[in-house]
């Protein structure tokens, strides 16, 4: 296939609610929207999904629309792809900058699943027709968190996740096991512990939790080996894995028990199934992680998910949760803590292209012939 033409369409959209985490406040979430067509008309959609500052990586929306513009899209339209998976060798050159070369990526993958006419997932290797949904609940009043949950545990979601910081950790824990002992539950650091904490984070291993996500530093791998020698918690790796050689590193260095996949972190799907196979070989659950996307990222993360080791529930829940109205169609919805795997071909869901419009702050539309 060659790519004739890229659209790229900078969004804006205002959350329901703010998401807060120990790092950032987000409100309004940005986006890139990206739209390949190719020499036969087919139509391939990704989304950028790094944020308006630089508070989860050092990319930002501004620096993915430089790297895009300038780098990649000369890149890609360069030659002929003939699998999706070349894309990421084609952008080797290009160091880091793992989000917006996934904006590109996952929309060749798209555009070569309509190719086919087959779905994303089984172009990919799903095994699965529906997928398990978790929910992040962020730091709040505790009462507030603690009815959050239980509205969660009735709309039938799978897992929760708390985020935790130091001095809002144990006794919030605490709280909410004493009202749901059973509900299935981990915790989401960000970073902002050191190993100083050990007693601290040690003291969470009452608490039966699924996994404590990322509690050390965002590029560690070897302090995390020395603590989970020292939890019974299992440690999940979320900032940490940026590649597949990172995640290759910290399973040789027993850094964690289960790791978290998130398409835009580590460069795109083929890396992210890549990373997948991996932990499979290895015994080591991975889950799909959440960005606050909206759908056309969503939909990615599902297919994604349908690989057979995505044996915990993941951050992708139901739209309604984040958006009055999305940019895809239909929206995602969770039923019963379940999101059904698309079967028409692609990523499954149709482009709203008026809504796109109305959100859309910037438009870029670059042709090659």
């Amino acid at each position: 296939m060659k790519i004739k033409r890229v659209t790229l369409y900078q969004v804006e959209q205002t959350l329901k609610s703010p998401f807060i985490s120990s790092l950032e406040k987000v409100e309004n979430r940005e986006s890139i929207i990206v739209e390949l067509k190719d020499e036969d008309g087919h139509t391939g959609w990704g989304e950028v999904v790094a944020f308006s500052s630089p508070w989860y990586t050092e990319e930002t929306i501004k620096t993915c629309w430089h790297i895009i513009t300038d780098f990649l899209v000369p890149l890609l339209c360069s030659r002929k792809i003939h699998h999706p998976s070349e894309v990421k060798e084609l952008f080797n050159s290009i160091r880091r900058n793992n989000m917006a070369k996934a904006g590109i990526e996952t929309a060749v993958w798209d555009l070569y699943a309509k190719r086919q006419g087959t779905t994303l997932s089984e172009i990919i290797g799903g095994k699965k027709s529906v997928i398990e949904s978790g929910v992040v609940v962020g730091m709040n009043d505790p009462d507030k968190m603690i009815a959050k949950i239980g509205l969660h545990i009735k709309e039938g979601y799978k897992r929760i996740k708390v985020k935790i910081k130091p001095n809002q950790d144990y006794e919030v824990i605490k709280l909410i096991r004493h009202h749901y002992p059973d509900v299935p539950l981990m915790v989401d650091a960000n970073s902002t512990y050191s190993l100083s904490d050990i007693n601290r984070l040690k003291a969470l291993d009452e608490f039966n939790l699924l996994m404590i996500e990322q509690p050390l530093g965002v590029d560690d791998i070897i302090d995390h080996a020395k603590l989970q020698s020292v939890i019974n918690t299992p440690i999940c790796l979320d900032e940490s894995i940026v590649s597949y050689e990172d995640a290759r590193k910290a399973i040789e260095l027993g850094s964690c028990q289960v790791m978290n996949i998130k398409i835009g972190r580590v460069g795109g799907l083929t890396e992210a199934i890549n990373i997948h196979h991996l932990c499979k070989s290895h015994d080591i659950p991975v889950w799909c992680g959440g960005m606050l996307e909206m759908g056309i990222s969503r939909a990615h993360n599902i297919a994604l998910a349908s690989l057979e080791n995505f044996t915990i529930p993941g951050d992708i829940s139901s739209t309604s949760r984040y958006w009055d109205h999305d940019i895809t169609e239909p929206e995602v919805e969770v039923k019963n803590g379940f999101i059904p795997v698309p079967t028409t071909p692609g990523i499954g869901f149709t482009v709203n292209r008026q809504r796109l419009d109305e959100i859309t702050k910037k438009k870029l539309v670059i042709t090659y012939d």
